[in-house]
């Protein structure tokens, strides 16, 4: 099921002064795919979804679910949020301690009245679906932040909902669990074939689950793509400095090759991935800790040589992460844990050109 979003905006009144929660968004989310809001708190992410679920009212622009306009401030359409044939997982989860497990996945079957026998049959399968079968007669705060999270899945997803929405619904669990729903919850959404519109602001989470990221600042759309787009070939300073970690240097476009741009900066020249950018441009020079390594005894015409000086490093177990001073620059590297390198040491290192991206200032 298609989501169109066009020219959507929603303001906040606050202390007199008036601020854009969404600036003019226009925007298609693909059907049976699952498609991320990334951005920092704030950003206007948990807004435009409680807009599309009929829980926000916006001030100006449209809403399409497939066929069918369930907001539009200037035809004066409201559709109820309860006839938008859509499902929301919170992030609390919104788990009714009252309740056992059986009776939480159950709810939204009792309340249209369905016969107890379909609804027997429809919460069996839903619970042996997200792995909970044998839990039905447990309170519903007995079980574990994993399983609870997985009770409102299965709640969710029991009316058979044309779009499911997600609010952050694992920033409450330890990293380990958040790590392990993660790759549960990729592979439900995946089997299902549904449309899901996910909200998060770890990086991580979206880069993992996601068929597609809108990354979002200040109530507007930055960029959107697949993750290894967003993550490889960003096109913005913001998206690539918010995207993992990045060493962001400031650099002029010095000339065009055929497959390479090569720009001056204060690493000294350096060979990068194709931008079309003029020469003489303003732009950053991005360069991921991840992809400087140590100089080895050959290295290509592609390669940008390093030679700097260990400010420090920390070991991780698998890896040493620190920092590397060349001239007044300070680059984050992160290398192999074999490494015999200590602080104070001088090493050469090197940085192929398909991991020197450029975007703009």
């Amino acid at each position: 099921m298609e989501i169109r979003i066009k020219e959507l905006s929603k303001y906040y009144y606050s202390d007199g002064k008036t601020i854009k929660a969404l600036d003019n968004i226009s925007l298609t989310i693909p059907g049976n795919r699952i498609f991320t809001l990334l951005g920092p708190s704030g950003c206007g992410k948990t807004t435009l979804l409680r807009c599309i679920v009929g829980l926000e009212t916006p001030d100006s622009g449209e809403i399409i679910i497939g066929d069918e306009i369930v907001w539009c401030g200037k035809k004066g359409i409201n559709v109820p949020t309860e006839k938008r044939g859509l499902a929301m997982v919170f992030q609390t989860y919104a788990i009714w301690p009252h309740m056992n497990v059986y009776n939480n996945v159950a709810y939204p079957l009792q309340i249209k009245n369905v016969p107890n026998e379909e609804i027997r049959k429809r919460v069996e399968k839903t619970l042996r679906f997200v792995k909970l079968e044998g839990f039905e007669k447990r309170p519903a705060t007995n079980i574990s932040g994993g399983q609870q999270q997985r009770v409102a899945l299965a709640r969710a997803l029991i009316a058979e909902p044309k779009v499911i929405l997600f609010d952050e619904p694992l920033s409450n669990l330890d990293a380990k669990l958040r790590e392990e729903t993660r790759k549960e919850l990729r592979n439900f959404l995946s089997e299902l074939k549904i449309t899901a519109v996910y909200v998060t602001h770890d990086q991580i989470e979206a880069l993992a689950l996601s068929d597609i990221i809108a990354v979002m600042n200040s109530g507007y759309i930055v960029e959107i793509g697949s993750p290894r787009q967003i993550y490889f070939n960003a096109t913005h300073q913001f998206v690539a400095d918010f995207i993992g970690r990045a060493n962001l240097i400031k650099a002029i476009v010095k000339s065009q090759q055929e497959n390479h741009t090569i720009v001056d900066s204060e690493l000294g020249t350096f060979i990068c991935q194709k931008r079309d950018f003029p020469v003489g441009s303003k732009v950053i020079l991005c360069i991921r800790p991840e992809f400087i390594y140590l100089k080895g005894d050959k290295v290509s015409e592609e390669q940008n040589i390093i030679t700097g000086q260990i400010e420090n490093l920390i070991f991780i177990g698998e890896a040493y992460e620190g920092e590397i001073s060349i001239g007044n620059e300070r680059l984050m590297i992160k290398i192999e844990s074999e490494s015999s390198l200590k602080k104070d040491d001088t090493a050469n290192f090197v940085v192929s050109a398909e991991h020197c991206l450029l975007v703009l200032d």
